[in-house]
């Protein structure tokens, strides 16, 4: 069974530095998009920055020049570095790894649980 682990979630100072990470264990045949996504009280998820396996990145307006998304293919992970952050990105960020498990089975789309960042003086 596919299990997406995150962390590096906390509380932050305005203008202050986090960096998440989703490492995917369980047995699988490959990895494909990974993305991070947040989700504030009252409000609908919505994609922070996602990459491809070939490690094409895209970014929501409101973060770039800011976060970073990257991925260790080696490991099974993805990262994403958040620089300069304000009391608006405060939210629950959960990744998202499409996973193929077997070599002849379909894609699907796989979570994880989801970690709290605070950005608060």
């Amino acid at each position: 069974q596919v299990q997406l682990v995150e962390s590096g979630g906390g509380l932050v100072q305005p203008g202050g530095s986090l960096r998440l990470s989703c490492a995917a264990s369980g047995r699988f045949f490959t990895i494909y998009n990974s993305g991070w996504y947040r989700q504030a009280p009252g409000k609908q998820r919505e994609l922070v920055a996602d990459i491809t396996s070939g490690g094409n990145t895209n970014y929501a307006d409101s973060v770039k020049g800011r976060f970073t998304i990257s991925r260790d293919n080696a490991k099974n992970t993805v990262y994403l570095q958040m620089n300069s952050l304000k009391p608006e990105d405060t939210a629950v960020y959960y990744c998202k790894m499409r996973i193929q498990l077997t070599l002849i089975a379909v894609a699907n789309d796989y979570w994880g649980q989801g970690t709290q960042v605070t950005v608060s003086s």
